[in-house]
């Protein structure tokens, strides 16, 4: 099986891979719209990028997991001890 060369345009200093992707029209209306880029491609770009930072900062979030809960601890006693 022969693999096919993918095109790569060079746009703005970067390396875009030319593709066609069946998307859904409403949705690529609303993110071209809310995202108030110039083209579409720019509002599809940005709401990748914007993805994966998301799934990114979940999976740090992740890494830590949930802080011990000190029941103890008053946050009110802290203040008084502060002033």
């Amino acid at each position: 099986m022969r693999r096919r060369r993918l095109a790569r345009l060079p746009l703005a200093g970067a390396t875009h891979l030319a593709t066609n992707l069946a998307l859904d029209q409403d949705l690529l209306d609303r993110a071209f719209r809310v995202s108030e880029e110039a083209t579409k491609m720019a509002a599809v770009t940005r709401a990748l990028q914007e993805f994966i930072a998301r799934r990114e900062q979940r999976r740090v979030a992740e890494l830590f997991g949930k802080p011990d809960w000190d029941s103890a601890y008053s946050y009110k006693a802290e203040r008084a001890r502060k002033a």
